[in-house]
């Protein structure tokens, strides 16, 4: 039986993941909280059925919950939420696309979408409440560090460690075997050695 799912942020990387959520078959999407003045509207056939402020009262009826903001300049908001509903006891599952593939050999931290086209190789470990976006690579034994996005058509090679709250952007290549600082902004189609 499909489970029941609330997603948290009603903006472009909301349809994203709404459409992968629907593909993986598992949840059925109960509603989305954005901001008050966007209650009432919808994304792809689904409502804004309330705020943040709403979590409480709506965590008595429904335990899992997935974060669908986005992470470009600030990956605050994501964390500070993924914390709230953590703190609540809430389950925040970890959504894979079927279109993706991740080895059974990889390790994916809670709240961490994989997209269409991505590649989690084998001994790689992604954190939690991380994105690793449509047709993204995580080599072989590569560590993503918690809150981290991996943006579209990205390559992080073997063996690279990438330090928590980073965001690698579009296009980016890194080499094998390097370590990445925490909070680090890597631009498009940059060149990481």
């Amino acid at each position: 039986m499909k489970k029941e799912i609330i997603l948290i942020g009603g903006g472009g990387h909301c349809t994203s993941c709404i459409d992968v959520i629907e593909q993986q078959g598992k949840y059925i999407i109960k509603g989305i909280l954005d901001t008050s003045e966007k209650v009432g509207r919808e994304i792809l056939g689904y409502k804004i059925m309330g705020t943040d402020d709403d979590i409480e009262n709506l965590s008595i009826t429904t335990s899992h919950f997935f974060v669908t903001i986005g992470q470009i300049d600030n990956n605050q908001l994501r964390i500070k939420l993924f914390n709230r509903l953590k703190e609540l006891g809430l389950k925040l599952p970890i959504i894979l696309s079927p279109y993706a593939y991740v080895s059974p050999h990889a390790k994916i931290g809670e709240g961490t979408i994989i997209m269409h086209g991505a590649v989690v190789n084998a001994n790689a470990i992604v954190g939690r409440n991380c994105i690793i976006n449509s047709n993204a690579l995580v080599e072989h034994d590569a560590i993503v560090g918690d809150y981290c996005h991996i943006s579209t058509g990205s390559v992080l090679n073997g063996g690279v460690k990438l330090g928590e709250g980073s965001f690698f952007g579009s296009g980016a290549v890194s080499r094998q075997y390097i370590e990445i600082p925490k909070n680090s902004f890597i631009k498009a189609n940059s060149i990481i050695k």
